[in-house]
């Protein structure tokens, strides 16, 4: 059974872990308390504030006790939906300034482009919002890249270390868990993957990477579909 839709992890796979941690968390980080307390009325920045107020078990927390708690999360790279949703709209206002570019591997940039010649369909996976996502991807160093993509999942879609996310992708797209290809440098996730029945490749792009026993790519260059 062929390939027909490629699914792929984003920081470490198809953009640099560096340019996230190093660029994007502390942009976000800077920008959250006048970003929350001028926008606190808007009704997704007030739903992302009562989530965070509930996950925290804080239900009476201040305004600046919130903007704390999501800093610390920053700081922990916590996998918390309102904290992805909150810097996805920071991340928002700073594309369209253009104080940065979204950074994406030159080798994933070339490669996408095949794909749709191959009638392959392509998603793309991140603990990072579906919003975050298509920012990086429609303001990348290589353009406007969106229009390769036929989706995007994030932590709605369930944790990415468990086997039910990766169910949950393919019961969306409708195709067999042999007929989709999750590429991902995250040992973990592949497992989860390989769990739901999907074909997996592990990215290695650095020397020091943990690996494991699943097939390896270090370049999309490599990928045969």
């Amino acid at each position: 059974m062929g390939i027909r839709a490629i699914v792929v992890d984003t920081a470490g796979t198809t953009t640099d872990l560096n340019f996230i941690q190093d660029t994007l968390f502390p942009y976000s980080a800077k920008a959250l308390p006048d970003f929350i307390k001028e926008n606190q009325s808007n009704v997704l920045v007030d739903n992302c504030i009562c989530d965070v107020r509930d996950i925290a078990l804080e239900p009476e927390a201040s305004l600046d006790r919130v903007i704390e708690i999501l800093q610390q999360w920053v700081a922990e790279d916590r996998k918390a939906t309102p904290l992805k949703t909150l810097q996805g709209l920071i991340w928002k206002q700073g594309y369209a300034k253009g104080e940065f570019k979204g950074h994406i591997f030159p080798d994933f940039i070339e490669a996408v482009k095949g794909f749709k010649a191959h009638n392959v369909r392509l998603y793309s996976f991140s603990s990072g919002s579906v919003d975050a996502q298509k920012l990086l991807f429609s303001h990348s160093d290589g353009g406007d890249l969106t229009q390769y993509f036929d989706g995007h999942f994030d932590t709605r879609t369930g944790n990415k270390l468990f086997k039910q996310a990766y169910s949950n992708i393919i019961n969306t797209i409708s195709l067999a868990p042999k007929q989709v290809l999750f590429i991902s440098d995250v040992i973990e996730e592949l497992k989860a993957a390989d769990q739901a029945g999907l074909r997996t490749l592990q990215m290695v792009r650095e020397t020091t990477q943990r690996t494991g026993d699943f097939k390896q790519i270090t370049s999309f260059d490599e990928l045969e579909i």
